[in-house]
């Protein structure tokens, strides 16, 4: 049940951080989960960097800022146009 919970959490983190960069034509369901659980866990590492708790509405924000970074990582690489 958690891996479930999982992916339907990152799909729509992921689905979130493309609207924003403006690739969600460019991604599928696929790609957007991937985005949204690898940018969860980049967002994660940033905040504890920063000191930033992520409990609650701030653990979707930063994820969702995660996932915006690995956007424009990969927009950079040259991955989304």
């Amino acid at each position: 049940m958690g891996w479930i919970i999982t992916l339907v959490i990152g799909g729509i983190v992921g689905w979130l951080a493309s609207i924003v960069m403006k690739t969600n034509a460019q991604m599928g369901l696929i790609a957007n989960v991937l985005v949204g659980i690898v940018g969860a866990l980049i967002g994660g590492w940033l905040a504890g960097l920063l000191g930033l708790a992520t409990a609650g509405i701030g653990g979707w924000v930063v994820s969702i800022i995660g996932a915006m970074v690995l956007i424009g990582v990969l927009q950079a690489v040259g991955v989304f146009k």
